[in-house]
């Protein structure tokens, strides 16, 4: 941070003598002073813009001011920084008996926009979900690619994956119909649906099962040299439960939510996406790509299990930027060139 200004060159005396106040009374740190001096040097320009005195400072112009750094690009948590600083001062000025009110009192910074969930573009998530990966055992291979159809194919959380089973029973959590081309399952609080399954999936998943047994039963190695080793110490992270799941490692247990992240994240960069993949970003990618091609709001809250339409909603946004990009790239008015006058 570039060296703050002396407070004893700043024209208002009131200023001065906070800044005062906070380093001898308080012994506030000295980065701490100097980011109040700062906030103090920017409210007694804003004052002076405004032709008003720090001690005649309205709340109207608080939140005019507020409007002004928000609109020149500042975030929401920079300007509740200001705030802070400035609250504080107006602070000092009450007990000190100067003002009556305090004017930053209930002025609050906007809020922060929440980030868009992060979503691959249709033709990275073909390239994953087509991957095939000849370099690892065949058992691994038909488990990852089953895994990853099932994740970007229906959207499912990844708790959703680890909870499925390779057979329904009454006490399962969620299964596969193979015949009905559904997968069932349990989703956050409780609450039970059925996504359908597409033909690319099902075809993996009938891949896995036809090997699924194999490992478990017959104790086969999966790692022929050092580098398999490694991969597959990841692979089969387990837990205690019967060999019931359907996602299983080489010694017949359920596989855990964290090997299947790193098993993602490590198939992605082999795939030659640029960035890792986790699980979630597949279950974006569903919706936004299933936003994109139906339209159907309702219909994507339905397939992802969301209590609120609120919650689907955060997928227009990419939507939109989809659709800002497609408009950008392909309209031949997007990108006219004004002539100079």
């Amino acid at each position: 941070m570039d060296e703050a200004p002396d407070i004893q060159v700043i024209a208002d005396p009131l200023v001065v003598r906070y800044l005062n106040h906070v380093r001898v009374e308080r012994r506030l740190a000295e980065r701490t002073v100097a980011l109040y001096t700062l906030d103090l040097i920017k409210l007694a320009d804003y004052a002076k813009s405004a032709s008003v005195e720090l001690l005649k400072v309205q709340t109207s112009h608080i939140r005019r001011w507020v409007a002004q750094m928000h609109s020149g690009g500042r975030s929401g948590r920079g300007i509740a920084l200001i705030l802070s600083g400035w609250r504080g001062f107006y602070v000092w000025l009450g007990r000190e008996g100067l003002i009556a009110s305090n004017p930053v009192q209930d002025v609050k910074a906007p809020k922060a926009a929440k980030p868009l969930p992060k979503a691959l573009s249709v033709d990275n998530s073909v390239q994953l979900a087509n991957f095939q990966n000849t370099e690892q055992h065949p058992w691994l291979e038909a488990r990852d690619a089953a895994m990853v159809e099932l994740l970007y194919g229906s959207g499912l959380r990844v708790a959703e994956l680890v909870g499925l089973d390779a057979v329904a029973t009454a006490q399962s959590r969620g299964w596969v119909d193979m015949q009905a081309a559904e997968v069932h399952v349990l989703g956050k609080g409780g609450k039970r649906r059925s996504v359908p399954v597409g033909s690319q999936a099902l075809t993996a998943l009938q891949n896995w099962l036809d090997v699924r047994e194999s490992a478990a039963s017959q104790k086969i190695s999966l790692v022929n040299n050092d580098q398999n080793i490694a991969i597959n110490k990841i692979a089969t992270q387990e837990i205690n439960t019967p060999a019931t799941a359907l996602f299983i490692g080489k010694n017949g247990t359920k596989l855990t939510a964290q090997s299947i992240w790193q098993r993602l994240r490590r198939r992605s960069l082999q795939a030659g996406l640029a960035a890792p993949v986790h699980p979630h970003m597949l279950r974006h990618s569903f919706a936004s790509h299933m936003l994109q091609s139906s339209g159907d709001l309702r219909a994507v809250q339905e397939l992802l299990g969301h209590s609120q339409i609120a919650t689907t909603q955060v997928y227009t946004r990419l939507d939109f930027q989809h659709l800002a990009k497609a408009y950008d790239a392909a309209h031949p008015r997007a990108k006219v060139k004004l002539k100079p006058s």
